[in-house]
């Protein structure tokens, strides 16, 4: 690679320099994807440079996976995220994927145009730290509030954290959501339900 090493680069030679393997990840993938987070929170950067972080951390996680195995790679819970049914929209909810998992979470996306039961069947098996949905449609938006209900009626009580373009604070109060503002505000709000802010 001409000019200055990526990442991949900058972990085979902490590798080499005898770094151990989850310091790599914790204090230089994952702290990097949480700046880049708050970077973009505020304005300072945009969707390509997220893109391209994100890109840089798989580059680097991959070096690390012989040495680390997907099992020790260290995560501070699961989060389920999905779009809801009826909203094939997926740009702001991969954007979040891609920060909450470079802040150090497992995250379970379940794609787009997710039926309430979905949500209900994933998080009744993987019993996980709080559910997000996006909807980038008001005509989609109610769709939350059916997934809520469902989840209630189902006996999971989880956090949910909503968001999207037309969803407001208010919105999300009315169902006993959490606003997501932004990528990174789901990141804060999932570090506060473990315990770490």
């Amino acid at each position: 690679m001409l000019g200055k090493p990526g990442v991949a680069e900058k972990v085979a030679e902490a590798l080499e320099n005898g770094i151990d393997p989850r310091q790599i990840v914790e204090e230089g993938l994952t702290a990097g994807m949480e700046i880049v987070g708050k970077r973009f929170g505020s304005g300072e950067i945009f969707v390509p440079e997220v893109l391209m972080a994100s890109k840089a951390m798989k580059a680097g996680m991959e070096i690390l996976k012989p040495q680390l195995g997907q099992a020790d790679v260290p995560r501070k819970g699961v989060f389920v995220l999905g779009t809801v049914l009826g909203d094939v929209h997926d740009i702001g909810k991969n954007l979040v994927r891609m920060i909450v998992e470079g802040a150090g979470w497992e995250v379970v996306d379940l794609g787009t145009s997710v039926p309430a039961d979905r949500f209900v069947e994933v998080t009744r098996e993987l019993r996980p730290v709080a559910v997000g949905m996006s909807a980038l449609l008001t005509t989609t938006m109610q769709q939350m509030a059916v997934v809520v209900d469902a989840l209630h009626k189902a006996g999971l009580d989880v956090p949910v954290i909503i968001g999207g373009a037309p969803v407001q604070a208010a919105f999300a109060d009315s169902l006993g959501a959490r606003y997501g503002r932004d990528p990174q505000d789901a990141v804060a709000y999932l570090n506060e339900l473990v315990g770490q802010n």
